[in-house]
């Protein structure tokens, strides 16, 4: 395992304790969770945040397997559904300007959408309620309700690298699916109604999601390298690649050109998140911040997913060390995790190129790291 360590920040211990000769550092028990992970096979990206510190940030194997460029511990990653609390964030801080409210039925800015039949909020879409489908409803077609959407090539479209749509095609299609189930009913995961609140933004601001959230979240918070890339051409300075593996176990390239966002298509760094970690110590967005935060970090519902209550793009869960905010994405080429336990001010970032690892159990397995 070849590891690249950009910062490697130790509390100190006396030199004479026993503790300190026969403890291994932070360092050493991070870069031993990705000991099988070699120079030559893509990997991860890793931040260990605690007390406000950036107390671990490296790479781990190859952010460009054809070129043999490493891991570094600064490359920009496609983050996946980790995007949807950067979209959550957009929507109450249109709601915090007075220009929607929560609790409006979504076609009283999209008008265009299918009627429903049914009052469909911004809250439950956020809370994923809404009783909107997933991406699977695309092509399951032994679901009644699904939607048949068709490749330019004449057979059913396939969600992945083969085939294309732009964002408006995108949204002439999602604006005619109708909802799953009733809203209000379950937590149901909805890649759709995300998309849909990019679709809100856009409307109501007058602005991108991308313009948007760069002019009130990200250029606010310094986060200089984060943006929703809504350009399947743009060129992305450092940023890491995309693997997946065949049946034979052989890796290749793997890269959507799928390039809606709201859902995800967020690009960012470990720096940067390290600045969006802050934000929940210190807030600054909006009218009123804190109100704003506390709101942020409110579920949307008593709606359960796995034990776990859900708040705007975060999964919320009472563990012994305290409240859990945390989400994970996965896509082609991508597996990431964010996780923050505010109780303790500690916080695990790992963004992965290669779409087989479990970045859920590696970010688990930091916070145990860095707790002691």
């Amino acid at each position: 395992m070849i590891k690249r360590t950009v910062v490697h920040l130790a509390l100190l211990v006396s030199s004479n304790s026993v503790f300190a000769q026969t403890q291994p550092s932070y360092a050493e028990q991070i870069d031993a969770l990705f000991s099988d992970i070699s120079d030559n096979i893509p990997g991860c990206t890793v931040g260990a945040i605690k007390q406000g510190e950036l107390i671990h940030q490296a790479g781990y194997g190859s952010a460009n397997l054809e070129l043999n460029v490493p891991l570094d511990g600064n490359h920009i990653h496609r983050i996946a559904s980790v995007s949807k609390q950067f979209t959550a964030m957009a929507v109450l801080l249109l709601a915090d300007e007075g220009k929607i409210k929560l609790e409006d039925d979504i076609r009283e800015h999209l008008p265009e959408l299918r009627d429903y039949k049914n009052k469909v909020t911004i809250n439950s879409m956020l809370g994923h309620f809404s009783g909107m489908g997933d991406y699977d409803f695309v092509d399951d077609l032994t679901d009644e309700k699904a939607m048949d959407l068709r490749s330019s090539a004449g057979g059913p479209f396939r969600l992945g690298n083969q085939d294309y749509l732009s964002i408006k095609e995108f949204y002439d299609y999602v604006k005619t699916v109708p909802l799953r189930r009733a809203p209000d009913q379950q937590w149901e995961y909805s890649n759709y109604a995300y998309f849909l609140l990019s679709m809100l933004v856009e409307k109501v601001s007058g602005e991108s999601l991308r313009t948007y959230s760069d002019k009130r979240i990200f250029k606010p918070l310094g986060m200089k390298h984060t943006f929703f890339s809504d350009d399947s051409t743009e060129i992305v300075a450092n940023r890491a690649s995309g693997y997946s593996k065949n049946k034979s176990g052989e890796y290749f390239t793997n890269m959507t050109n799928l390039f809606w966002v709201g859902d995800g298509g967020l690009h960012t760094n470990i720096e940067d998140m390290l600045l969006w970690d802050h934000y929940f110590y210190s807030p600054t967005l909006g009218k009123q911040p804190h109100a704003l935060l506390k709101h942020f970090n409110t579920p949307n519902s008593q709606h359960l997913t796995r034990g776990s209550l859900y708040a705007n793009g975060q999964g919320v869960e009472e563990k012994d060390n305290g409240k859990v905010f945390s989400h994970g994405g996965g896509w082609l080429g991508v597996a990431t995790h964010y996780q923050r336990i505010p109780d303790k001010q500690l916080s695990a970032i790992v963004f992965c190129n290669d779409d087989t690892l479990n970045p859920t159990e590696y970010s688990k397995k930091i916070i145990e790291i860095i707790s002691n």
